[in-house]
């Protein structure tokens, strides 16, 4: 099943519009995805109108925590933590059907367990049916403003992936709908999850922390870095199997290491310049080496610095999830050496602020 499936009639024209046209062989794909967007369409408009009938009711929400860094750096191991505390987060229901994840949701929940992957495309994570996902997924199939776009489309890689992710070249109208979309999402999510704090990862906010912070000015945000010599060489292997799994157009012309690196520079840079604008009790900086050797100090450490509660009644909860993936087996990648000499001339700063050196190398 494409991810694409859970998307609307409009969300898809539009892309598709944007996108160049797809080669004859993606066709029946598309045509796939098409009829069971337009299946779904009157159902869709009911459970539209029942959202905002509970949510004119609702009250406020709470404000989210956000997890941000950019992809591969612990985003999503940080994430599968958390929430064994009580925080609401996105199902595979809510990324796969994201328009109909209250009413008809509920009917196809036991299809789409069976249609899950055993483990994610990227790596060797389980998926199960509480898996918490990102919401990027759910987003890209309700907004033509989504950088996976353009791993469906690579035709149009770059025009997706740098309004999807930095907003290039839209107007204030477009990117006030994304925020409208994105909103009423997270308001639809927070009903699904029993009106529960809400816990997003998404790698793709690490560069709109501003806008968060403005359309949840109590939000909490967590930044998780890794070296950037192991984020690298993870970008290469995500790309080339997202691209493997979704592509409906080829990509042999996308230049995977230029995209890693100049993306990187651009989301870094982005929080940079925004991360002083959040107020410090409300922001807290992790290291994933740090996460990684000692998890439990950096999550009280979390809690105590975001202000969270709960930390004491969920540490059973955690110190079991992380028992339960001490035999976790990492991708394991090669560290050629025209790899790390274009880290090390493109990405210096960074592995200089960290003192991050190559993987498999001791210190001078």
């Amino acid at each position: 099943m494409h991810a694409m499936t859970g998307s609307n009639v409009r969300t898809l024209t539009s892309v598709v519009a944007q996108s160049g046209g797809l080669p004859v062989s993606s066709w029946p794909a598309m045509a796939g995805i098409l009829a069971a967007a337009a299946a779904r369409t009157p159902f869709s408009a009911v459970e539209k109108a029942y959202t905002r009938a509970r949510l004119a009711d609702a009250g406020d929400m709470p404000p989210p925590v956000f997890i941000v860094g950019h992809w591969r750096s612990g985003t999503t191991h940080l994430y599968n933590v958390m929430v064994q505390d009580d925080f609401g987060f996105v199902p595979p229901v809510a990324t796969g059907l994201p328009w109909d994840m209250l009413l008809l949701g509920r009917a196809f929940k036991p299809l789409i367990d069976r249609a899950l992957p055993e483990t994610r495309y990227i790596d060797n994570i389980p998926v199960k049916p509480d898996s918490p996902q990102e919401d990027e997924i759910a987003l890209a199939n309700m907004s033509p403003l989504s950088f996976y776009h353009g791993i469906y489309f690579p035709k149009a890689f770059e025009h997706h992936l740098n309004r999807g992710l930095f907003f290039d070249g839209c107007t204030e109208q477009e990117i006030a709908d994304w925020q409208e979309t994105f909103t009423y999402f997270l308001r639809k999510l927070w009903l699904q999850q029993g009106r529960k704090r809400l816990l997003i990862k998404n790698p793709v906010y690490t560069s709109r922390v501003a806008m968060l912070h403005a359309l949840y000015p109590d939000a909490r945000f967590i930044h998780i870095q890794r070296n950037p010599y192991e984020v690298f060489e993870s970008m290469r292997n995500f790309y080339a199997r997202l691209f493997k799994q979704f592509a409906l157009q080829p990509y042999d012309h996308v230049d995977i290491d230029e995209v890693v690196v100049s993306t990187y520079v651009r989301l870094m840079g982005r929080i940079d310049a925004e991360w002083p604008s959040i107020p410090p009790a409300q922001r807290v900086d992790v290291a994933y080496e740090d996460l990684d050797r000692a998890p439990l100090d950096e999550l009280r450490r979390i809690y105590a610095q975001l202000q969270l509660p709960g930390f004491d009644a969920a540490l059973p909860r955690f110190e079991a999830y992380l028992a339960s993936v001490a035999g976790f087996e990492k991708n394991r990648f090669a560290y050629s050496d025209r790899s790390a000499a274009l880290v090390e001339a493109r990405l210096r700063p960074y592995l200089e602020r960290g003192g991050y050196q190559r993987p498999g190398r001791k210190a001078a």
